[in-house]
């Protein structure tokens, strides 16, 4: 049987961390960035994990388990 293909737009977009977990980027921190307040951007800033309700679909898209 073949090999599973990871998604290229996945692969891109999402990391593992040392235990296992995906880390992911925040939306809405590409433009339109004038009427957002400082507090906004900051927070937006930093990586996130991804939910429990879609790792199952992650790790499908990165070809894990």
């Amino acid at each position: 049987m073949p090999k599973m293909k990871t998604n290229s737009g996945a692969k891109k977009r999402f990391a593992l961390t040392g235990t296992g977990k995906i880390k992911r980027k925040h939306a809405f921190k590409s433009h339109i960035l004038t009427k957002k307040s400082k507090k906004r951007k900051r927070n937006l800033t930093h990586t996130g994990l991804v939910d429990k309700a879609n790792i199952r679909n992650v790790k499908a898209l990165l070809a894990l388990k």
